[in-house]
C-alpha cells in the first residue's frame, strides 16, 4: 500500500508539474502576443512583429481546460499518500490531552469515516463519469470529452478509498492491540 501511495503521489507531482509548465508557457505567450500587438513591439521590432504573430505566438489554446482537469487528478493523487503516513492537518487541542488508548480509538473511528467518504467520492465520480459520457459532454475550446478528466479523477480517487479502507483496517486492529503497527508522521498540528 506504501508503494501504491507514493507511486499516486509521483503521478500528482508529475502532473502537477506539468501543469505549472503549462501555465508559464501560456502566460509567457500570452505576455509576447501582447507585447507583438503593442505599439512599442511594432515599433522596435517592425514587420518582425508581425512574422512572430503569424507563427502563432500567444496563449495556449484551452490551458484553463487542461489545468482544471489536471489539477483534480492531482488534489485526488495526493490523498492515498497523505492517509497512510496520516499527514493530514489535525488539531489536537483536546486529544493531546487524553490517554493513548482513547487517542487509538479516535483515530480508527476517523480512519473509518474518512474511509467511507472516500468511497462515496469514488462513487460519486463513478456516476458523474457516465453521466458525462451519455450526454457526450465535451469542453468548450479544446472539445475533448470531460469524462477523460473524471476517469483520470475517479481511479486516483479508487487508489484512494482502497488506501483508506486499508488505513481505518490499520488503526482497527491499532486500537484492539492497544499498540501501534503503522506510525504517523503526524499532520500540520495545529
Amino acid at each position: 500500500m506504501n508503494g501504491l501511495a507514493r507511486a499516486m503521489a509521483l503521478a500528482g507531482g508529475a502532473v502537477l508539474t506539468a501543469l505549472i509548465l503549462l501555465v508559464c508557457v501560456s502566460v509567457l505567450g500570452r505576455g509576447l502576443n501582447t507585447f507583438l500587438h503593442s505599439g512599442l513591439g511594432e515599433g522596435l521590432l517592425g514587420g518582425f512583429a508581425q512574422t512572430l504573430l503569424d507563427t502563432g505566438v500567444g496563449p495556449i489554446l484551452g490551458d484553463f481546460e487542461v489545468v482544471e482537469a489536471g489539477i483534480a487528478f492531482a488534489i485526488f493523487a495526493f490523498i492515498p499518500i497523505c492517509q497512510i503516513s496520516a499527514s493530514h492537518a489535525t488539531v489536537d487541542v483536546f486529544t493531546g490531552l487524553l490517554p493513548p488508548a482513547v487517542n487509538r480509538v479516535i483515530q480508527a473511528v476517523v480512519e473509518l469515516i474518512f474511509a467511507l467518504v472516500l468511497v462515496l467520492i469514488a462513487w460519486r465520480l463513478y456516476e458523474g463519469m457516465l453521466s458525462k459520457m451519455s450526454y457526450n459532454e465535451t469542453t468548450f475550446l479544446l472539445q475533448f470529452p470531460i469524462w477523460w478528466a473524471y476517469a483520470a479523477s475517479l481511479f486516483a480517487a479508487v487508489v484512494g478509498a482502497i488506501v483508506g479502507c486499508y488505513m481505518a483496517v490499520v488503526r482497527i486492529f491499532e486500537m484492539m492491540l492497544g499498540r501501534a503497527l503503522i506510525a504517523t508522521a503526524g499532520g500540520a498540528d495545529h
